[in-house]
């Protein structure tokens, strides 16, 4: 079925050249204000130095690592039949790394310098040390689990090793940088040990969107150009476990803001009062962007049609991004070592340089995601689930 696959053909082209035309737009424009104004691009000062860059790699690395979790269902546990996603669950987690950490380079500026500084400082008592070791490692065993399977060994002694190893790594790095946060205890709002588990979950939930939307974008969004194992997994079980995965980020969040709401500590319980509650955009990105989804995941007469899963995917995507963007903000908004005795919670908006390192993230993504699908076989399985599809469709018929 994979000729079904638009990427191959004139609207894969049309896509590429237009994820490419942005691409080099926003990278450029980027480069020109960071090179002529440095840091002062952006709106981010000494009292807040983290802003909408950061949130966007947060958002990025964590995508990355809950496509790196769907794809240890078949390759690590044995779910079989999530097996036709599995491929494009590695190559998607490959390249979306690859984004956010572009995104970040650009970010703490020295680009070439970032590459030899971090590894070979050995500040080993540092968390941000381990983020950029795990998450190299990460990027390493993601393309060699990729080649595997591209050379056809799925099931061999070598690839399952290889898998394992990357579901570890996986756990490793999102943990860490969960810890990156949690470990904060300057920090109120992030300061919360259990902050990795929250990762996790939501960390599958966005990859659970990305990998929704794009396995759709790959055929027309036809359900009918995919191969019967997909078409039955988009049908069967993938939406079921979507609707969870949202329903189990509701919980976190919702837990997240009763504790917040009900602690007697001002540096958390204002946050959520006079910033996230406060915000508009934060209701949206609750209500639309998470709520609404689930619900309609939640309905069996909603959740395997097409055009709402897909809408679901792009609310979820957009609602997590926002998601990401509150809670690295948040974190800063009360001033350090000033405490809520201080007038006002610090405001922060986005510059335009900061708005064209995540867009040019955004389209990277999709630019490297069209020419994996023009130049691999995403939709491949192992042999003996296709030749099980096969025989099932010739009985039927």
């Amino acid at each position: 079925m994979n000729e079904n696959n638009i990427m191959k053909g004139k609207a894969g082209s049309g896509l590429l050249v237009i994820s490419g035309v942005v691409f080099l737009a926003s990278l450029i424009f980027a480069i020109i204000q960071l090179s002529s104004q440095g840091h002062a691009s952006f709106n981010t000062s000494s009292n807040l130095p983290w802003g909408q860059p950061i949130a966007t790699y947060l958002y990025f690395a964590l995508a990355s690592s809950g496509l790196g979790l769907l794809a240890s269902l078949p390759l690590v546990f044995g779910f079989k039949q999530y097996y036709p996603v599995a491929k494009r669950c590695i190559f998607l987690a490959f390249i979306i790394l690859i984004s956010g950490m572009l995104v970040l380079a650009l970010e703490l500026g020295n680009v070439f310098r970032m590459l030899w500084a971090i590894p070979l400082n050995f500040q080993t008592q540092s968390a941000m040390f381990w983020m950029g070791i795990f998450y190299a490692l990460d990027l390493l065993f993601l393309l060699w689990k990729f080649r595997k399977m591209e050379s056809g060994e799925w099931d061999s002694k070598t690839s399952k090793q290889v898998g394992i190893a990357s579901f570890i790594l996986v756990l490793l790095a999102s943990g860490n940088l969960a810890l990156i946060f949690g470990m904060m205890s300057m920090r109120p709002f992030w300061f919360d040990a259990l902050l990795p588990i929250y990762f996790y979950f939501t960390a599958v939930t966005s990859g659970m969107a990305a990998l929704v939307f794009f396995a759709y974008l790959a055929y027309g969004f036809k359900r009918e150009n995919m191969s019967q194992p997909m078409q039955d997994l988009m049908t069967g079980a993938l939406p079921k476990l979507f609707a969870a995965l949202i329903g189990g980020t509701l919980l976190f969040i919702a837990v997240r803001a009763i504790t917040g709401l009900y602690t007697n500590n001002p540096e958390i319980s204002l946050v959520w009062t006079d910033y996230l509650f406060a915000s508009p955009l934060y209701h949206l990105s609750l209500w639309v962007g998470l709520l609404l989804p689930f619900i309609i995941m939640l309905k069996s007469s909603l959740r395997n049609q097409l055009n709402m899963q897909v809408l679901a995917s792009v609310l979820v995507f957009l609602g997590l991004f926002a998601e990401r963007f509150y809670f690295v903000i948040g974190g800063q908004v009360v001033p350090l070592f000033k405490g809520t005795w201080y007038p006002d919670l610090l405001t922060y908006t986005p510059s335009a340089t900061e708005w064209a390192l995540s867009i040019m993230g955004w389209s990277l993504a999709f630019l490297l995601y069209v020419l994996g699908e023009k130049f691999f076989n995403l939709s491949a399985m192992p042999d003996a689930i296709t030749n099980t599809a096969g025989n099932q469709q010739a009985a039927a018929s």
